[in-house]
């Protein structure tokens, strides 16, 4: 047992036990658990636990963040809980709808090996860097083992992620491992093989989509044929047929759709990409850090994935390298600007592992607390990725997070300048994040700087009005941790019955979401005030959400902001539970909700002190 024993102990507890669990798998700084029922695990237990950075529940798992050290507390957990490396108990399967168990699919196939595959990426630059200095030519004997070691997890991974999506899927993973192996097979590559007058002419090796797919047919046929052939002759049998069938199947039909496939999507990325580089790279900036607080990160960077294995370089993957330095400079300027001790015990680590792009301390630790600060970053991470675009940069294979993404960005062809224009951007990023936190943040007022008498402060207020006619919740009920916890500010959320949503005050529009699921309004008086229209309704890219506002507009209390089709998005497996957040409640003596129970629209609802 590890040094992580009692932690993980007491993680499994609190998530309701080992039977509880169904399967259990780690990314770079989460514990992805599939639990039977998610309302046993005792949430704010554990996000109060130290250890534990906070819990999110998204994408049909429960993940408890935990941070760069998560392998270790993941061994721990493993053996305290007597189940393997993304293993689990047999029982009920969790109920999912079709996204959450899409999401969770792609994320057990891929999270097992992004470690590796983004260790072989800094190896990759690191040889680049040594052949540029002339330390470890690449034409060397040391420098042809190198490239060896960091090519072949990208060479044969395939084979990596047959052995995965088998084991994901319920299949023999060996069996998939050998299916992915035989996709890679030498002689097989780039060559005419004449199947009964069908020549077909395909490499598989740097593939992700033809094993992936290969794989939704195998298992299905692996777990048939283990119903119909007797135990006595399974063993071998079963494999051999699963081999015999699949293989052929594989190699000239499925295959080469998904090549076909992979060229398709790759193309739509460099269309997307080719109508304004600079505003894509400015969007994929902003809404990084947003992509990893719900967990969803790395599945949206699948596509940008695919491309960059098939060998080409993508501009998108380098600007996701350089929010995590944004976020390091915003928290070294609090932590070197706060009075406040607790703040500076948490600060000090955080902004340390952002430069190893684990941010997730920094942003629960440090700028979602502080309000207006995560907002800020993700504003700046915006124009460090659209400044990334216009300097050139792309990543040219997979790489690590933090500066360990640096090597990935050196380019082959300019590996000098390449390596010095990233650098650039990395100071860059952190001199934007530190300025802008070291000029806007201040700390919160403490009870004490708040007493004074009543003669020398005159106390002003603003009072919203609720935007939807429904039931009035607590935060604290809502079952997302980033609003139950406060973390984006105070309020309170709407169970809504009707699905017009009005303005609550006069103000701006200064967000609009693309996906129209959250509107930004700040208010003339100063209020910021977020109206998130549901729980994990990103996922619905907008659909059943219609906007009658623009980002910019002026708008007067109980203006119509935005229509929801409440009963479609409910039949899709979505909560329609809304808080209501004051973003920039450290900016306010108290936040008073001033309604329980019913509450229609356009009704007085909340009052803010300042």
């Amino acid at each position: 047992m590890g040094k992580y024993e009692q932690l993980a102990k007491d993680i499994i507890k609190n998530v309701g036990g080992k039977e509880n669990v169904v399967s259990l798998t780690h990314c770079v700084t989460r514990l992805r658990f599939q639990l039977k029922d998610e309302s046993i695990a005792k949430t704010d237990v554990l996000k109060n636990m130290d250890g534990v950075v906070t819990v999110m529940q998204t994408a049909g798992q429960y993940q408890v963040v935990i941070g760069n050290h998560v392998p270790d507390v993941f061994k721990d957990v493993c053996e305290v809980a007597g189940i393997s490396a993304g293993g689990g108990n047999a029982g009920e399967a969790v109920k999912m709808t079709f996204t959450q168990k899409a999401l969770d699919i792609i994320s057990g196939i891929f999270m097992p090996s992004i470690g590796i595959l983004c260790a072989a990426g800094i190896l990759k630059g690191f040889n680049s860097i040594m052949d540029l200095l002339g330390w470890i030519p690449a034409a060397g004997g040391l420098g042809v083992l190198m490239a060896a070691v960091a090519d072949a997890m990208f060479f044969f991974f395939p084979v990596i992620l047959g052995f995965n999506a088998f084991k994901k899927l319920g299949g023999n993973p060996f069996l998939g491992l050998t299916l992915g192996a035989a996709l890679c097979y030498p002689t097989l590559q780039g060559v005419d093989v004449n199947l009964f007058g069908y020549v077909v002419n395909a490499t598989y090796t740097n593939t992700m989509l033809p094993i992936i797919l290969l794989a939704f047919i195998a298992v299905p046929l692996e777990k048939f044929l283990n119903k119909v052939i007797p135990d006595v002759v399974k063993t071998f049998v079963v494999p051999a047929l699963v081999l015999a069938i699949c293989f052929p199947l594989g190699f000239a039909i499925i295959g080469p759709a998904a090549n076909a496939l992979g060229s398709i999507i790759s193309a739509g990325l460099t269309t997307v990409y080719g109508f304004s580089p600079i505003v894509a790279g400015i969007l994929f900036g902003f809404a990084w850090q947003l992509l990893v607080m719900i967990g969803c990160h790395v599945v949206v960077l699948l596509p940008v994935m695919m491309a960059l294995m098939a060998g080409e370089p993508q501009p998108l993957m380098a600007v996701v390298a350089f929010p995590s330095f944004v976020q390091t400079g915003a928290v070294l300027a609090i932590w070197l600007k706060t009075k406040n001790k607790k703040l500076k015990d948490i600060a000090f680590p955080a902004w340390i592992s952002g430069i190893f792009g684990v941010t997730e301390p920094a942003i629960y630790g440090v700028t979602l607390p502080a309000g207006k600060q995560f907002i800020l970053t993700c504003v700046g991470a915006g124009m460090i990725g659209g400044l990334s675009v216009m300097l050139g940069l792309s990543s040219y294979t997979m790489a690590g997070l933090g500066v360990f993404a640096i090597p990935g960005m050196i380019d082959p062809a300019n590996a000098g300048g390449s390596l010095m224009m990233a650098i650039v951007v990395v100071v860059a990023a952190i001199a934007v994040g530190f300025a802008v936190a070291y000029v806007t943040y201040k700390d919160a007022k403490t009870p004490e700087a708040q007493e004074t008498s009543k003669d020398a402060v005159k106390v002003k207020k603003e009072i919203l009005s609720s935007p939807l006619t429904g039931k009035v919740m607590e935060l604290k009920d809502v079952e997302d941790a980033a609003f139950s916890g406060e973390l984006l500010g105070k309020g309170f959320a709407i169970d809504p019955t009707d699905g017009e949503v009005v303005a609550p005050c006069d103000g701006t529009v200064m967000t609009l979401f693309p996906t129209k699921h959250a509107i930004g309004i700040v208010s003339d008086d100063g209020a910021e005030v977020l109206i998130h229209l549901g729980l994990n309704t990103v996922q619905l890219d907008g659909k059943y959400f219609t906007a009658h506002v623009q980002q910019g507009d002026h708008v007067k209390k109980g203006q119509p902001l935005v229509s929801v089709e409440l009963d479609q998005v409910k039949k899709e497996g979505y909560s329609m539970v809304t808080p209501v957040i004051i973003t920039n409640t450290a900016d306010y003596l108290d936040i008073v909700t001033m309604k329980n129970g019913e509450i229609t629209k356009k009704e007085d609802a909340l009052t803010v002190l300042a």
